[in-house]
């Protein structure tokens, strides 16, 4: 494993999220959900945490926690701007030489899926970014464009994500859960590079850092990490949690 010393686990985190406004403070047990996340985060032992927040109530629920949060612009286009806002506020010398970026809608995240995804960059050692996806045969899930799917050659790289059911008459697809493990110097390239066209084209920001060149290496997990994106979500995962 990775000197754990140089992992900085940022999550980012803001309050407009179109179809759960407020998310990141959603009462999940009576804990907020960004609370939650940082909780699983830490669980994993990989050095620091940081909440990235784009406003100060997020900051101050974290803060409560006894979580370690920074506030960052709240205009920033993306979740990868944040993360490398946060990188630079809190490690403005630059000691971490890996970011790894998790999602603040992710509460029943496994600590194991943030290891074996850290892990891959230290195995793999071409790798500019490392990712996780699970691998499925359910239909459903298959042909569901808000699933995005990952298309992977030799040892784990990845070639290619898209909402479609690909690769076509594959009897396994992989399901891409959406975190990141970035080199630091990877993490500024990719925050450097305007959005590119297949990026646009699919909506997935990963591709813009193939287009460019850059090399993904994905771990293979056994569950796919569920994201809370609706009131439903929500409500099923407080479910899980309170049973």
């Amino acid at each position: 494993m990775t000197d754990n010393s140089k992992i900085l686990t940022i999550i980012p985190a803001r309050m407009t999220a179109s179809r759960l406004p407020g998310k990141p403070l959603a009462n999940m047990m009576g804990t907020p959900m960004i609370v939650r996340v940082w909780q699983q985060a830490v669980k994993a032992d990989l050095g620091p945490v940081l909440v990235a927040c784009a406003q100060a109530e997020i900051a101050a629920a974290v803060d409560k926690a006894g979580g370690l949060a920074v506030l960052t612009h709240p205009d920033l286009p993306s979740g990868s701007d944040r993360v490398r806002q946060a990188a630079e506020i809190y490690d403005l010398e630059g000691q971490y030489d890996i970011i790894l970026n998790l999602q603040g809608d992710m509460p029943l995240i496994d600590p194991a899926a943030l290891q074996a995804t850290v892990k891959i960059l230290h195995d793999y050692p071409q790798a500019d970014i490392a990712t996780a996806a699970t691998a499925t045969d359910d239909a459903a899930q298959v042909n569901n464009p808000n699933i995005v799917k990952a298309v992977l050659g030799k040892d784990g790289r990845a070639l290619y994500f898209s909402r479609a059911a690909i690769p076509h008459g594959a009897e396994t697809v992989y399901h891409h859960a959406g975190l990141y493990a970035y080199r630091r110097a990877a993490l500024m390239r990719f925050c450097s590079l305007p959005p590119s066209i297949l990026e646009l084209t699919e909506g997935l920001e990963q591709l813009r850092a193939l287009e460019d060149g850059m090399m993904i290496y994905c771990a293979e997990l056994d569950n796919a990490p569920a994201g809370i994106d609706t009131a439903e979500d929500l409500a099923a995962a407080n479910v899980i949690l309170s049973g």
